[in-house]
């Protein structure tokens, strides 16, 4: 079954994660992504590991189902040949530092003229604009720069990293929706736009709570380990052999909680009566519910807990989130087949659809593994010209 993006085309020029993130959505959806990469070396994110027979495997999870051609956009033939590939294109994705596709007579001013529909996406660190437009970023900066690694890890501890490259993939998820809503646009007017998405912005735009925290008090939030800032108890606490999670959103879970672990006192002393009075007294709440806790084994206040309606959690390994019956269910593991690795897994579609769902059907291509076959097919080239591309280094 079809996607619901399916007969729209991307170029797409990124590397490394955030932009290669963003097609993969659009590929996931329908959409028929056909990657650019540098002849000889492609991708940078192809060197990185873990590696199965020698292919990236970190690669493969974000370049799935995608084309890859190989073009030297600085040779005067590469660059007619993209041209020609754009005037089939609806959505063009690049996510190189400003200004580099400017220098190669690419950027969206000038594609436009000739292609007043096209959908222009770049994805950078800091955006088109501002003062640090021109620098370069990687994840770990913009998390700095972002301010989310002041906000994790344990009170007075060292710097903590965001487990995941939390600023390209939020940076991907709003260049994709971008590119979206830039298509409804055209869909209406016809006319394509720029879409113009930072990191660094992205990740501002995450963190909802702690700037609303800082302009509500004046106070700079603080990392505070597993708990919520505002919500009590909200938070990890070690059992019997482990941990669990308990998020008591409202004073009626906490009532419920109080009642089923017999301390029904706790429901009207004055220190803990309301979520507020809660989270103001959170030091001296913190060791009550550590000793209660710490009782029981973790699958024992899960199933006792769910039983009456309170949420609660473990603190899942890899091995075990991939395994869970929820994940399983939703498909979100996948396996996917290619001629170097053999089967691998990789993250499913998160996003449902009923009548036009998502589909991971096809590996991330070898480097230039369809350029003869989009040459030859797409803009029906003879092969012997293909050939002599090959060996002049355009593709």
């Amino acid at each position: 079954m079809p996607g619901p993006l399916d007969g729209i085309k991307v170029l797409d020029l990124t590397r490394v994660l955030a932009g290669p993130y963003a097609t993969m959505l659009l590929g996931d959806l329908g959409a028929e992504v056909i990657k650019i990469e540098q002849p000889g070396t492609g991708d940078e994110s192809r060197n990185f590991g873990p590696f199965k027979n020698g292919f990236s495997l970190y690669f493969m999870s974000v370049n799935r189902g995608k084309r890859s051609v190989t073009l030297n956009l600085k040779t005067e033939r590469g660059q007619a040949i993209f041209k020609q590939l754009l005037e089939q294109t609806d959505i063009l994705v690049e996510n190189f530092r400003p200004g580099t596709m400017e220098k190669l007579g690419l950027d969206y001013d000038t594609l436009k003229v000739q292609h007043p529909s096209l959908i222009y996406a770049a994805c950078s660190g800091f955006g088109q604009t501002g003062p640090y437009a021109q620098q370069g970023a990687y994840d770990m900066i913009i998390q700095g720069m972002g301010g989310i690694i002041s906000i994790t890890g344990e009170p007075d501890g060292p710097p903590v990293r965001v487990g995941t490259s939390i600023s390209d993939i939020t940076a991907a998820l709003f260049t994709a929706i971008g590119v979206l809503s830039a298509l409804h646009h055209r869909n209406r007017t016809g006319s394509g736009q720029f879409v113009d998405v930072a990191m660094l912005d992205s990740l501002v735009a995450v963190l909802e709570n702690a700037i609303v925290r800082y302009f509500a008090t004046g106070e700079v939030p603080k990392p505070l380990g597993a708990r919520h800032p505002a919500i009590t108890p909200f938070e990890a606490f070690a059992s019997a052999d482990g941990h669990v999670i308990i998020a008591l959103g409202n004073d009626t879970l906490w009532a419920k909680f109080c009642e089923h672990v017999k301390r029904q006192e706790l429901i009207s002393d004055e220190r803990f009566r309301t979520n507020a009075d809660r989270t103001a007294n959170h030091d001296e709440l913190f060791p009550i519910l550590s000793g209660i806790m710490f009782q029981r084994k973790t699958d024992d206040w899960i199933d006792a807990l769910g039983a009456i309606g309170v949420p609660c959690g473990p603190i899942n390994a890899m091995d075990k989130v991939v395994s869970h019956p929820q994940v399983q269910a939703r498909e979100m593991i996948t396996r996917i087949a290619h001629q170097i690795t053999g089967e691998v897994e990789v993250p499913g579609v998160p996003i449902k659809l009923s009548e036009t769902p998502g589909n991971v059907d096809a590996p991330a291509p070898s480097l230039g593994e369809h350029t003869a076959q989009v040459l030859t097919d797409v803009l029906k080239m003879h092969p012997d010209e293909v050939e002599a591309l090959k060996r002049d280094g355009v593709v």
